[in-house]
C-alpha cells in the first residue's frame, strides 16, 4: 500500500516533486564542482612543487651560502696557455658547486637516522662553465651567465673580464646534478621521466655516464649513445629525460661519485633529500633535524608552497574560501526550500489526508507517506545534481585553463645569475620562474558519495518538515475544507 500509494501521489505531483528536486539538484551540482575543481588545484600545486622537488620528497636539507666575496671559490680564475699560435682557439671548464655550501656526505647519515626518516639521499648541484676562444697572454675571471664578448676590454653580460691582452670568446654555462643512484626513489631526477635509453643502472656509482634533460638535449643536438664531455671528462649518454612539468632540475645527471671528483668535493653534498615514514610526521621530522644537526636549513613542502603565487594561487584561495562557502550557503537555501516546498505541499493536501485520517490512517502513517515522498524527491534531487556537476567538471577538464604559478624565492642559495636551469632541487628556489599549468576537475568516488548523503539528507530536511505539518492535521481540518 506505501509504495503503490507513493507512485500514484509522485506521478499526480510530478511538477512540484521536480521544483523541489531542482532546488537539491543545483546545490549538491555546486559542491560536486567546487570539490572538482579544488582537488584540481591540489593536484596542480603538487605538479609545481615537483618541479623544485623529486617526487617521494618530503623537505631537503641544505646549508645557506656564504655571501660573494673575495675569497669566493665561484670566482676562481681560467688560465690559459697562449705560448705559440696566439691564434689558436682554445677551451676551458670551471666546474662549481651550485647554490649552496657544501655538506659532509655523513650528514645523509645522520638525516637518514633522525626519528620518522624512512630514507635520505644525498645530491651534488653543480655549474659548468665553458670558455671557448682565441686568446692573447693572460687570464680571465669567470661571469655571471653565457654570452660572447667582442675584441679586447671586459665583456658585456655574460662576458669576462680580460687581462694582458685582446680576446675573441664564448662563454657558456649549464648545470649538472650528480644523483646517487643507488637510491633512484628520491632526488629531482624523479621528477622526470626517462623517454628515451634508460636511467642509471645501481652498479654505475663511477661510471662515466649521463642523463640529458630533453629540452637540453635538442637544443645541443645530443641523444642515446653520443658523448658529452665535461672538464675533460668523457659521458656516455645513456638516457633522455623530460621533465613532469616546468623546467628540469638539471641539464646534466650524473652519478654523485663523478660529480664529487669532477667538483674536487670528494665526500661532499649540496643536498639531502628527505623521506618521511609518516605524512603526519613531517613537522617533528623536521624540528629533529634542526634540532640535531645546526647550522642547515630544512625546507618542507609547506614551505615552497608557500612562496606559490599568481593566478594558481588566488584561484586556489577563492575555491577554497569563496567557493566552500557558496556552496554551504547554496546548500542550506536549497534545504530549506525543499523544507518549505514540501510543507506547503502537505498544506495544501489537508482534505486528504484529513480524509485519509477519518478512515483511520494513524498521523505516524501519514508522516511516513511524507517523507517517504519527500525522500524519493531527494534522491532525484541528487540524481540531477551528479549529472549537473559531472557535466560541469567535465567542461572545466575539457577547456583546461592555463593558470600561471609564480615561484618565488624561498633564499639559502647564492646561485649564479642565468646560464641555464637552476641545480637540482631548492638550488632552483633562489631565482623565481613561473610555470603555466593547465587546470582539471577530477573527481572521485567520494565526492559522489557526498553528493549521495547530502540527497538523502535533503530528501530527509525536508520530509520532516512536511511530516510536521502532516502530524499536525486532524479530521475535523478536511471537513472544514469541505465547507
Amino acid at each position: 500500500m506505501f509504495f503503490t500509494y507513493l507512485r500514484r501521489e509522485l506521478r499526480r505531483r510530478r511538477k512540484a516533486a521536480l521544483v523541489v528536486a531542482s532546488g537539491l539538484a543545483l546545490g549538491i551540482a555546486l559542491v560536486i564542482v567546487v570539490s572538482s575543481v579544488s582537488s584540481g588545484m591540489s593536484q596542480a600545486q603538487d605538479k609545481v612543487l615537483q618541479s623544485l622537488y623529486g617526487l617521494g620528497t618530503d623537505m631537503t636539507v641544505t646549508k645557506a651560502a656564504t655571501p660573494p666575496g673575495e675569497g669566493d671559490t665561484n670566482r676562481r680564475r681560467f688560465e690559459f696557455d697562449a705560448k705559440g699560435d696566439t691564434d689558436a682557439e682554445q677551451s676551458s671548464d670551471r666546474v662549481m658547486v651550485q647554490g649552496f655550501q657544501t655538506l659532509a656526505s655523513s650528514t645523509v647519515t645522520q638525516v637518514g637516522g633522525q626519528d620518522g626518516v624512512a630514507q635520505a639521499v644525498g645530491g651534488l648541484s653543480l655549474t659548468v662553465l665553458k670558455v671557448n676562444g682565441e686568446f692573447k697572454p693572460g687570464e680571465i675571471t669567470p661571469p655571471q651567465g653565457g654570452g660572447r664578448t667582442g675584441q679586447g676590454g671586459t665583456g658585456g653580460a655574460g662576458g669576462g673580464e680580460v687581462r694582458g691582452g685582446g680576446a675573441a670568446f664564448d662563454v657558456n654555462s649549464y648545470s649538472v646534478f650528480g644523483t646517487d643512484v643507488a637510491a633512484p626513489a628520491l632526488g629531482p631526477l624523479t621528477s622526470s621521466k626517462i623517454t628515451t635509453g634508460r636511467t642509471f643502472k645501481s652498479t654505475e656509482t663511477e661510471a662515466a655516464v649521463a642523463v640529458v634533460d630533453s629540452a637540453y638535449a635538442k637544443e645541443k643536438s645530443l641523444a642515446v649513445g653520443k658523448t658529452v664531455t665535461i672538464s675533460g671528462t668523457k659521458f656516455s649518454i645513456v638516457g633522455v629525460a623530460t621533465a613532469d612539468s616546468g623546467d628540469s632540475a638539471a641539464n646534466l645527471y650524473i652519478p654523485l661519485k663523478k660529480a664529487q671528483t669532477l667538483a674536487e668535493s670528494k665526500d661532499k653534498v649540496t643536498t639531502v633529500y628527505v623521506k618521511a615514514a609518516d605524512s603526519q610526521q613531517i613537522d617533528s621530522v623536521k624540528s629533529a633535524i634542526q634540532k640535531n644537526i645546526p647550522d642547515t636549513t630544512v625546507t618542507t613542502s609547506a614551505d615552497l608552497a608557500s612562496t606559490v603565487s599568481g593566478s594558481l594561487s588566488t584561484a586556489s584561495d577563492l575555491a577554497t574560501t569563496v567557493g566552500k562557502w557558496l556552496s554551504i550557503a547554496v546548500l542550506i537555501a536549497a534545504f530549506l526550500v525543499a523544507g518549505l516546498l514540501t510543507s506547503s505541499a502537505v498544506s495544501r493536501r489537508v482534505r486528504e489526508f484529513g480524509t485519509l485520517k477519518a478512515l483511520g490512517w494513524k498521523s505516524g502513517r501519514v508522516t511516513r507517506q511524507v517523507v517517504g515522498e519527500a525522500l524519493v524527491n531527494g534522491l532525484l534531487g541528487g540524481v540531477l545534481g551528479i549529472a549537473l556537476g559531472l557535466g560541469g567538471a567535465y567542461l572545466v577538464t575539457a577547456i583546461s585553463p592555463t593558470l600561471t604559478a609564480q615561484l618565488g624565492s624561498t633564499g639559502g642559495g647564492g646561485g649564479l645569475a642565468g646560464g641555464g636551469p637552476m641545480g637540482g632541487g631548492p638550488a632552483r628556489q633562489t631565482a623565481s620562474k613561473a610555470l603555466d599549468i593547465a587546470l582539471t576537475a577530477p573527481v572521485s568516488v567520494s565526492t559522489i558519495g557526498i553528493a549521495v548523503g547530502l540527497a538523502v539528507a535533503g530528501g530527509l530536511i525536508a520530509g520532516g518538515f512536511g511530516g510536521w505539518r502532516a502530524s499536525r492535521l486532524r479530521p475535523a481540518d478536511a471537513l472544514r475544507r469541505v465547507e
